[in-house]
């Protein structure tokens, strides 16, 4: 049997994050990551401007300026076959005026390596966690299986899920979930990118599709929106190459790519889930990011969201931490810091779901195919407030959370 003051359970970034934050408070934190390395396609690639303060704050951005990355400060549209810009993130406050676009195992090795230079700081790969260890009905660790087929025990003072959606500890603990439906699912793939192309962000809304599509450079990183629980349907019925074609039908500048996807493999699925924890704790045990609350991928905020989970999770527990005295009232602390942002973006995005999300998917809404700038678009641009409020939600969340003092680095 393993002990350690803190266990973390996902070495995503709110995971690594956490980890990292901790052990420059002195805390002996260990994180444990069920795969052996952090390569993994179409995850959230996003880092956002609060995300950028903290990698300055912690003195890593001269590293982190040195992933590959794009920096999207831009939003077009494609309407009657031009583009017109949509939003820009030029006018937020703060150094960061754009959202980097960086493949996320990057991130998560930069973070390992700085976290593997801090002494309290222990990553453990191939190592996952399948169930909750107790002692007198309090979470004292979890059981782990290792990739080779060992298993073991790690106990600690608190464990803090970072699972993600699916998370095995918050299953395992019974905590009560309360979901709300979602009109749609999600198809990732890539397309080739031309020196020619617009940059930034650009969605196309049509009558036979909804895309988003993030600039990355020699590729567009792009998510077409499908009705929910479609997917096998979809793919019996129709051709790969049917994507594409509908894409350039309404985006000209992609009509010499209709043959870039070849097989429905280069086709992944993700499976849109919005649903939230009533309570986020139990005794020894503390849930974050995906973990409490998983988000759509309308806005791209989840992993925002869940790295200032992170950020308040250090802050407000260290002390307690140090002196091994965390109640479930600091616990309640954390949730109850992070309740209202989590409720905001959720309530934004179920209302993007039933306004936009629905009419796309069900072919209802034809912004890209209309020769003239929809009346509802002109508004948008044309009125400040309107106009940069879903931007700065989108870039800098709400309640943006302080970093430490004992992690900063600057």
């Amino acid at each position: 049997m393993e002990r350690t003051t803190c266990l973390i359970v996902g070495g995503g970034p709110a995971g690594m994050f956490l980890g990292l934050l901790l052990a420059r408070g002195g805390i002996e934190v260990t994180v444990l990551e069920k795969h052996g390395d952090f390569l993994r396609d179409f995850r959230g690639d996003t880092v956002h401007p609060t995300t950028l303060d903290l990698i300055d704050a912690l003195g890593l951005g001269e590293d982190f300026a040195k992933l590959p990355q794009r920096r999207l400060d831009t939003v077009q549209i494609p309407i009657g076959g031009r583009m017109e810009p949509l939003a820009s993130f030029s006018h937020l406050p703060g150094r960061h005026k754009y959202v980097a676009m960086v493949p996320q195992w990057d991130l998560l090795d930069l973070l390992a390596r700085v976290g593997d230079a801090e002494p309290a700081f222990r990553l453990r790969m191939n190592t996952e966690a399948v169930d909750l260890v107790r002692e007198n009905s309090v979470v004292a660790g979890v059981r782990y299986r290792t990739k080779d087929g060992a298993t073991g025990e790690i106990r600690a003072d608190l464990t803090v899920a970072c699972d993600g959606r699916s998370s095995v500890l918050r299953a395992a603990a019974g905590l009560s979930v309360r979901d709300w439906p979602t009109p749609f699912d999600a198809w990732w793939f890539r397309i080739p990118r031309n020196t020619t192309d617009p940059a930034g962000l650009v969605p196309v809304v049509s009558a036979h599709r909804m895309v988003v599509m993030f600039d990355r450079g020699d590729f567009w990183q792009s998510a077409t929106l499908i009705a929910k629980g479609s997917d096998a349907e979809l793919r019996a019925r129709h051709p790969v190459a049917e994507i594409m074609r509908s894409l350039a039908a309404v985006v000209p500048w992609l009509a010499d790519r209709t043959d870039a996807l070849g097989s429905w493999g280069e086709v992944k699925l993700l499976n849109v889930k919005l649903d939230r924890l009533d309570r986020w704790y139990t005794d020894g045990l503390l849930c974050i990011g995906d973990a409490a609350h998983a988000m759509s991928p309308i806005g791209g905020v989840g992993i925002n969201l869940a790295v200032q989970d992170a950020i308040a999770t250090a802050r407000i527990l260290a002390p307690k931490l140090l002196s091994h005295t965390v109640t479930t009232a600091d616990l309640a602390r954390v949730q109850h810091r992070r309740m209202l942002p989590t409720v905001v973006i959720q309530g934004m995005q179920r209302l993007a779901h039933t306004q936009i999300v629905r009419p796309a998917v069900g072919g209802r809404l034809n912004v890209s195919n209309s020769r003239e700038t929809p009346v509802a678009l002109k508004i948008f641009r044309r009125i400040p407030v309107i106009r940069s409020l879903p931007a700065f939600l989108v870039a800098r969340g709400v309640i943006p959370e302080p970093v430490p003092d004992f992690a900063r680095r600057a």
